[in-house]
């Protein structure tokens, strides 16, 4: 497949685009830092992505970028088969609440820009003839929680967003993969307690790799998380308001 992929030099979205590389996928890489976005595309080319692998920078911070940036895709793979959006920003909730800036940042990241990028992929997807938009979300959107309320919220509002897209497009050619990773050991989150289940960017990336191959809209990574928000959100608001999780 034809492949854009907005934060592959780095945990799960590096693995994924790693795995992509390795079947022969033809591979276009988005992030900010050139120098990152080289290296990565070398990698990729080394690990037997059909032909040159390129790149452009594009800052989710920057909502006015993203037009260019996968219009370069676009000229350079031909056409947009498939749109992979890995890319957010995580803080503490203590920081969060302490910071104005951060938590304008991330909330600016995570929800509003990552839906402009997704609606200008979601436009090109649609005039080519469709396409599958995959993006990745966190089963922190899955319930309210006391560690995780202001990212969880950008998460849900995320989530709520794709399976939207799912319901109004699906008919027209637009398959939405959403990808809820649970805990994930990357760099984003060195440092912080782990909980049960932990995964594994390798793990979340070939289980997202499977959703994307077959249109699945909605995925759980590692999957026994579905099982465990399914009992989450059953919990009474009493035992919420009392959880540490």
């Amino acid at each position: 497949m034809n492949a854009v992929l907005l934060g592959a030099t780095r945990g799960m979205g590096r693995a994924l685009a790693r795995l992509m590389a390795a079947r022969k996928d033809r591979l276009f890489l988005l992030g900010r830092d050139a120098d990152e976005l080289q290296r990565s595309a070398h990698d990729l080319e080394a690990l037997g992505a059909a032909g040159e692998v390129g790149f452009a920078q594009c800052d989710l911070e920057r909502a006015d970028g993203f037009a260019a940036a996968l219009d370069r895709a676009q000229d350079a793979l031909g056409r947009l088969e498939t749109v992979v959006v890995t890319a957010a920003q995580f803080a503490s909730q203590e920081e969060l609440e302490n910071d104005a800036a951060l938590r304008d940042r991330l909330l600016t990241v995570n929800f509003t820009n990552t839906i402009h990028f997704c609606e200008e992929a979601r436009r090109r997807l649609l005039e080519g003839g469709g396409g599958t938009l995959c993006v990745f979300s966190s089963v922190a959107g899955d319930r309210a929680r006391k560690p995780v309320l202001l990212y969880g919220a950008t998460k849900a509002g995320l989530s709520h967003y794709l399976n939207g897209l799912d319901h109004k497009f699906r008919r027209s050619g637009l398959k939405t993969v959403l990808i809820k990773p649970g805990f994930v050991r990357t760099s984003m989150t060195a440092g912080l307690p782990e909980p049960p289940f932990t995964g594994e960017p390798g793990q979340v990336a070939r289980i997202a790799l499977r959703a994307l191959d077959r249109g699945k809209p909605v995925t759980y990574a590692p999957k026994i998380w579905r099982w465990v928000m399914f009992c989450v959100r059953l919990l009474p608001r009493a035992v919420m308001r009392r959880a540490k999780f």
